[in-house]
C-alpha cells in the first residue's frame, strides 16, 4: 500500500490515543477491546437541467471505544483526539457496561480472532475523488447534462455524484493494529420526458452501479459511461410510447442492473443472523430464514448459489479486516439452493456455537458501535462460460426481461415483496419485442428463487449496490455490493402497477 493510503490520518496521534484507550481498559477488567480513530470524507454534487442545486462536503474525525467486561458490553464515543480524552473513553464504556448487564439475557463472548500484528490495506483506486476540485465535478455534470438535454425527447435532467473516502486506524488487546482505505463513488444521471397534455412523465436513468473506486470511474474505468448516455434519450422516448403490461404470470429475465436489489432484500437482509434471531424485530423486521433451519430450508432451486464476500474487488463492503479485527473473508449463504450460513460478527459466532466470525462487524462513524452488517452478498454465475442474456431470453416464449432498479417493498419477514425497475421488454418466441411499462413484479422469496431454472454465464456477471444500507437503532447506513449474472425466473406474477394505483 503506497503512503497515499494513511494520508487522511496524517498528523492525527494515533498511536497516543489507542494506548490510553486500550491500556486503561486492560486495567479496569476489560475481558475485550477495540479502538477506532476515523476520519470520513463526504461530498456531494447535484445539478438540474445543467444548474448546480447543491454541493456538500462534510468531514467527520473521531475516536470510539468498545469493551466487554464482565459478560457486558458499553461503548463510548468522543471528537477530542488526545490521550487523556482516549483513557476516559475507557471509564465510561466500562461504566455504561456495567449499567445495562442486568438487562441482558445472556453474557457476552466473542468469538477468538488470532492476532494479525499491525497491517495495512486500501481499497484499489486511482484518484481520490474527494481530491478533485468541485469545479471539475460540476464540469462533468454538466457536461453529461448536455449530452442528455441536446435531445428534444429530454425535458429534464438530474446528474449527481456521491464520493467517500473512509480511513481507519484500528486496535485491540489482542495486538491487531490495522490502518485502512475505503474510497468509494457513486455518479448518476436521470431523463424525464413530460407529456404536456397529460401531465404525466416518464424517467430513464442509467444503470451504472456504485463501486469501491476513484475518480477514474467517470472517466471509463469500470464502465462505459458514453456508450450509456447516448442511449438513454432513444431509450426514453421508447418507453413513453411503449403500452401497459397485461398483469398475469410470465417468465422473467432479470438482468443483473435489477436482481442485485432483489438479492439484496430477500437474500442478504434474511441471512443477517442478527436479524435472524429476532434482534431487528423492532426496526426494519426479522427474517423468515431462522436459525432451526440452518442447513435444511430450500431457500431456491438447485442452481442458486449465494457467497458472502468481503474481499471482491472494488466491492462497496470489501476490506482488509473488519471493525472488530476479523480478517475478511469469503462463505457459502446459499449452496445448491439449501440455506447453508449466515453473516456473522464475533458476538453472534459466539453465542450461537461457530468458531469464528466471518468478518461482518461495521460501524458507520466512529461514534457509533459496530453492529452486524452486510457483507457483498452476490449470486454466482454458472461455471464455465456459461449461457448468455441472449441465450436466457431464447428460451422464453412469453415473458419480459427487467433492467435497471427503481422502487421495491418487502415485509417485515424478508418473505412477501415486490419490485418494479428502468425498464422492461416483452419476450415473444426468444426475442425482445419492444418496451412495456407500468411492471411490478411479485412473490414469496423462497417461491421466487424457487422458480429460477438457469444464470448466466460470467461474461452477464455485473456488480450492483448501494450506499445507503440501513439497521439499527439509533440508525446506521452501510455501503454494500452485491454481484449476480442474468437470471431466468419462471411464472412469476406480473402487477400493472398504473392499475393497482387506480389511475
Amino acid at each position: 500500500m503506497t503512503s497515499r493510503d494513511s494520508d487522511g490520518l496524517a498528523g492525527l496521534p494515533l498511536q497516543e490515543v489507542r494506548s490510553a484507550a486500550l491500556e486503561r481498559a486492560r486495567a479496569l477488567g476489560c475481558s475485550h477491546a477495540e479502538v477506532r480513530v476515523e476520519r470520513i470524507r463526504s461530498q456531494f454534487v447535484a445539478l438540474r437541467d445543467g444548474r448546480v442545486e447543491t454541493t456538500v462536503d462534510d468531514t467527520e474525525i473521531g475516536v470510539g471505544l468498545h469493551v466487554v467486561r464482565e459478560g457486558s458490553i458499553g461503548f463510548a464515543a468522543t471528537v477530542e483526539l488526545n490521550a487523556e480524552a482516549a483513557a476516559r473513553l475507557a471509564d465510561d464504556a466500562v461504566n455504561l457496561a456495567a449499567q445495562t448487564s442486568a438487562a441482558l439475557g445472556t453474557r457476552v463472548e466473542m468469538a477468538e480472532e488470532p492476532s494479525h500484528g499491525e497491517v495495512r490495506w486500501s481499497s484499489p483506486y486511482e484518484v481520490d475523488p474527494t481530491a478533485v476540485p468541485l469545479a471539475d465535478k460540476v464540469a462533468l455534470l454538466e457536461d453529461w447534462s448536455r449530452r442528455l438535454m441536446a435531445s428534444d425527447r429530454v425535458d429534464h435532467v438530474a446528474a449527481r455524484v456521491l464520493a467517500v473516502v473512509e480511513d481507519k486506524h484500528y486496535a485491540d488487546l489482542s495486538g491487531t493494529v490495522t490502518t485502512q482505505r475505503r474510497v468509494r463513488i457513486y455518479p448518476v444521471v436521470e431523463a424525464v420526458a413530460v407529456d404536456a397534455e397529460s401531465g404525466s412523465f416518464e424517467s430513464m436513468r442509467t444503470i451504472a452501479p456504485p463501486v469501491g473506486r476513484g475518480w477514474e470511474y467517470t472517466s471509463g474505468r469500470g464502465w462505459d459511461w458514453d456508450a450509456e448516455l447516448d442511449t438513454i434519450p432513444s431509450l426514453l422516448a421508447e418507453k413513453v410510447a411503449s403500452p401497459t403490461v397485461e398483469a398475469g404470470t410470465y417468465d422473467l429475465v432479470i438482468d443483473p442492473s435489477n436482481l442485485w436489489l432483489t438479492i439484496h432484500e430477500s437474500v442478504g437482509h434474511a441471512t443477517e443472523l442478527d436479524r435472524a434471531l429476532g434482534y431487528e424485530a423492532a426496526y426494519a423486521g426479522t427474517s423468515f430464514a431462522t436459525f432451526d433451519k440452518l442447513g435444511t430450508l430450500r431457500y431456491g432451486s438447485p442452481v442458486m448459489h449465494v457467497v458472502g464476500d468481503r474481499t471482491t474487488p472494488h466491492g462497496l463492503a470489501s476490506v482488509g479486516y473488519d471493525d472488530e479485527g476479523v480478517e475478511s473473508q469469503s462463505f457459502d449463504i446459499v449452496r445448491d439452493g439449501v440455506l447453508v450460513g449466515y453473516q456473522l460478527d464475533r458476538r453472534m459466532a459466539a453465542e450461537n456455537g461457530f468458531a469464528r466470525s466471518n468478518g461482518c462487524a461495521f460501524a458507520d462513524s466512529p461514534l457509533h458501535v459496530p453492529i452486524q452488517r452486510m457483507a457483498n452478498v452476490s449470486l454466482q454465475p454458472a461455471p464455465g462460460d456459461g449461457p448468455s442474456t441472449e441465450e436466457l431470453l431464447s428460451g422464453v416464449d412469453r415473458g419480459i426481461y427487467v433492467v435497471g432498479d427503481k422502487s421495491w417493498s418487502i415485509d417485515m419477514q424478508r418473505y412477501n415483496f415486490q419490485f418494479t425497475g428502468q425498464r422492461f421488454y416483452k419476450v415473444e418466441h426468444g426475442r425482445l419485442a419492444g418496451q412495456c411499462k407500468d411492471v411490478a413484479y411479485q412473490a414469496q422469496t423462497t417461491e421466487f428463487w424457487g422458480s429460477l431454472e438457469a444464470v448466466g454465464g460470467r461474461a452477464t456477471y455485473v456488480l450492483g449496490g448501494a450506499f445507503n444500507c440501513g439497521k439499527g437503532q439509533p440508525g446506521q447506513v452501510s455501503p454494500v455490493s452485491h454481484g449476480c449474472p442474468s437470471g431466468l425466473f419462471r411464472g412469476i406474477r406480473v402487477l400493472n402497477t398504473r392499475a393497482e394505483a387506480s389511475r
